[in-house]
């Protein structure tokens, strides 16, 4: 470690601080003033038009905290992929629960990283306006987009989908009926790993125009299975692509049609082991696993391990969205049609470890549609929109284990239910894995409306309101069954047999639940250049279901299974300060949410959950831009959150698994208990630094860019096991533009300093034998230092 992680945060909050001032007396002194008028070069301080609220503005000019970024400014960042735009907006965060494949996003400490393909994010994903409801078909290459807007704060009254914490949306290059246009780039880095993306827009006449767009990720894996050292897991397999035409028969009529794909299949089972056999959360290294036949891993290497199954994640993703607009004198009427299908294949070598003992498995089949109508209009003091939407969502989805190992431990000391005679052969048991199947059905429509009425040339009022209605029904099964050859992927319940005279504990259940959502504000701009607000927000998320892996070890109750809507009221003002002839932009906000029915994420051993809570939440957010000399680009932001969980409530067990005649997971969250959520460190910055000067002809950018979380924790309990102390990833490019600017050359080093940071980590502590679960903690690091190339060329 090359500094102290204890001083970072005051020492980013001091540099940023130190840098505000900096500039300060830059203004004062006249330090950068020019005898003419000259436009700031800068990156981030162009203008960036958005449709946060159903309508284009600038983002400067909308009461809601906002980071947004450019097609170009992602292109002049670097970004490559859906999840590195995140690492420029204060209080925001990738989570990766679950492997490359599988993200969720973190606003505000407002995160949900269950893998459980079912459960719906709090932080919305839209891409073109059409919201993505599966985890599993987030983690998409970032190709052809125009811009990315990350909204922190409810968003429940224009975008009608579990918004609570807020969204992200990701807007694509359209069709262009004026130029024939596009671009290549093709990347070349560390573990072989080729990366290419480009798209070509077609200008067919002056009514019609195709564009075509794709990117492919293909190389080695960084993390070396010592059994088959040649096939290294976490490797990159994927691709996407996306084809739209756009029709425009008269001045008023606009149609798009929209089709994409993607695809993944990677080898994944890629978990660092970690000795932990006292069912208490605590590691205990050099300790050998009395279940995995006495193993530990002391080599110090994280991204080796001994895996006897080499797992997989095959994903495949398709949609087609038609997008209609009709402009008239009285307003615009645009409509949203999307249908979009998610399939995943997923299992790990969960014990990582050479012993073929518990293999986790997951499948995902979801089928969506969606339907939105929406009208727009203003008058001279009015802007108006309303609209209704529609969705019916489809899951057909399993998740499970071939576990020959842990049923064998079980059965060998009497602790299986139903009562099997200890030391029986599995052979003889007829059982060697779980499957539970699951279907869930959710139908949803909503009507909302929003107004924004212009009091003075200062003062405005915006008031929005939405009511939703839900129908959501479930129903799971477990099933006890025989996998004829473990070294076989097993997802299939046609390749194994069900368990004859052991009982299925089936569960179905429906809801119909009524919502609503609204939000009032006031926008006060007293000069052209300064934005402040106050607003109060009332966000709603839809209840749900669990659908445990092992429901043996709690009770199959109608409390634990289903959790109610969670519903927020978050009050946030903020402002929107642009200063120094458009060299400094500082932006602010700070909130209080008050939850009721908060659901919080659990992983209580094996068993993921989602059940409620009370929660409070409050934190501020700062942005920091600036533009001190031309061809010099600083950015800062800080967040900090402080939130608190209590009265946890559904889980219950009659499992004492320690044998001290208290049910341990309950015994968790006694009453009282204050805990803090997942993914929700305390502090979060970033920073970033470009000078881009001339060199010869052609122009040369220097980047160094960087954030920093605070310790936060990957599960409800808080526990050792699942605590991720404070770390810092640094990024740093050099990249050549060409005179005409046609084409560049980029280099880049991704985690310079190589840092070693959990992204995820499952508390399975304890042995069997003595009462636990099997003895080890499953730590998923994120990626070592990486460096590559890249070459682009537009025309």
């Amino acid at each position: 470690m090359l500094f102290n992680k204890s001083d970072t945060a005051r020492h980013a909050f001091k540099a940023a601080l130190a840098a505000s001032t900096a500039f300060a007396a830059l203004a004062t002194s006249g330090a950068y003033a020019q005898e003419e008028e000259k436009k700031s070069s800068s990156i981030f301080m162009e203008e960036v038009v958005i449709t946060a609220q159903k309508r284009e503005q600038s983002a400067q000019d909308v009461g809601i905290a906002i980071t947004a970024l450019s097609g170009s400014q992602l292109k002049a960042l670097g970004y490559t992929n859906a999840q590195e735009v995140t690492a420029l907006a204060p209080g925001v965060a990738t989570l990766q629960p679950n492997g490359e494949a599988n993200y969720a996003i973190g606003i505000r400490g407002v995160a949900n990283n269950d893998f459980t393909t079912n459960v719906e994010s709090p932080v919305a994903v839209y891409v073109d306006e059409v919201y993505i409801s599966q985890m599993s078909g987030a983690g998409f290459l970032l190709f052809d987009v125009d811009r990315v807007e990350l909204l922190r704060g409810p968003q429940g009254t224009l975008f009608g989908r579990n918004a609570t914490g807020g969204l992200v949306h990701y807007i694509t290059v359209k069709p262009n009926l004026d130029e024939f246009n596009g671009y290549g780039s093709v990347s070349y880095g560390s573990f072989e790993r080729m990366k290419f993306q480009g798209a070509v827009g077609i200008p067919v006449n002056d009514k019609f125009a195709l564009r075509a767009s794709f990117a492919t990720h293909q190389g080695d894996g960084y993390v070396t299975n010592r059994l088959k050292p040649d096939s290294k897991l976490n490797n990159a397999n994927e691709s996407a692509g996306r084809l739209q035409a756009l029709f425009q028969p008269t001045d008023e009529l606009e149609i798009l049609l929209n089709a994409r794909f993607g695809q993944q299949d990677i080898r994944t089972g890629f978990f660092e082991y970690e000795s932990a056999v006292l069912p208490t959360g605590d590691a205990t290294p050099g300790v050998p696993n009395v279940d995995l036949d006495g193993y530990v891993d002391l080599d110090g290497d994280n991204f080796a391990g001994d895996y006897n199954r080499q797992g997989h994640n095959i994903l495949d993703t398709e949609g087609y969205t038609a997008t209609i607009k009709w402009d008239q004198d009285w307003g615009t009427l645009t409509s949203i049609t999307d249908y979009q299908t998610v399939k995943r294949d997923y299992i790990e070598d969960s014990d990582a470890s050479p012993f073929d003992y518990f293999n986790f498995f997951l499948t995902t089949d979801s089928e969506q549609f969606s339907q939105e109508l929406r009208l727009n209009g203003e008058t001279d003091n009015l802007k108006w929109v309303t609209g209704f939407y529609y969705m019916d969502l489809k899951v057909r989805d399993s998740n499970g284990g071939i576990m020959p190992g842990l049923f064998q431990a079980l059965i060998d000391v009497g602790a299986f239910e139903p009562d099997i005679p200890a030391g029986l052969p599995l052979a003889d048991v007829g059982f060697n894995g779980i499957y539970n199947p699951y279907e869930t059905d959710t139908e949803t429509w909503s009507l909302f409306a929003q107004l924004e009425y212009q009091l003075s040339d200062e003062l405005a009022l915006i008031g929005g309101f939405r009511w939703i209605e839900e129908d959501k029904s479930h129903h799971y099964d477990n099933l006890l069954m025989w996998y004829p050859d473990t070294s076989d992927s097993g997802q299939d319940p046609n390749a194994a047999v069900i368990a004859p005279a052991l009982p299925n504990v089936p569960y179905d259940g429906s809801r119909s639940d009524s919502n609503w959502s609204a939000r009032a504000q006031i926008n006060y701009t007293p000069t052209e250049d300064l934005l402040v607000y106050a607003s109060w927000n009332r966000g709603v998320k839809s209840g749900g279901y669990n659908a445990p892996l092992l429901p043996s070890s709690f009770a199959v109750t109608e409390p634990f299974m289903t959790y109610d809507p969670e519903k927020l009221d978050a009050y946030e003002v903020g402002f929107k300060w642009d200063t120094m002839d458009g060299r400094l932009r500082i932006n602010a906000a700070a909130y209080y949410y008050d939850y009721n029915n908060y659901q919080a994420f659990s992983i209580i051993g094996l068993d993921t959950s989602t059940l409620n809570a009370q929660a409070e939440n409050k934190g501020f957010e700062v942005e920091i831009q600036a533009n001190p000399v031309d061809g010099l680009d600083l950015n800062f932001g800080i967040a900090y959150t402080d939130v608190t969980v209590s009265e946890v409530t559904g889980l219950t067990t009659n499992v004492d698994t320690d044998g001290d005649g208290v049910d341990d997971v309950d015994s968790l969250f006694p009453v009282g208990t204050e805990v803090k959520p997942v993914q929700t460190p305390k502090w979060n910055l970033n920073g970033l630094i470009r000078y881009e000067f001339d060199a010869g002809e052609g122009r040369v950018a220097l980047q160094a860019d960087g954030q920093y979380r605070a310790k936060h924790y990957f599960a409800l309990t808080n526990l050792p096991a699942s605590t991720q102390d404070g770390y810092f990833i640094g990024n740093a490019s050099v990249t050549y533009y060409s005179p005409d600017e046609n084409w560049s050359v980029r280099a880049f080093v991704k985690n310079f300093t190589d840092e070693n940071y959990l992204v995820q980590t499952f508390d399975l502590s304890g042995n069997v034998t003595n009462g636990g679960l099997f003895g080890l903690i499953e730590k998923y690091y994120g990626m070592p230092r990486t460096w590559g190339v890249n070459l682009t060329y537009n025309f």
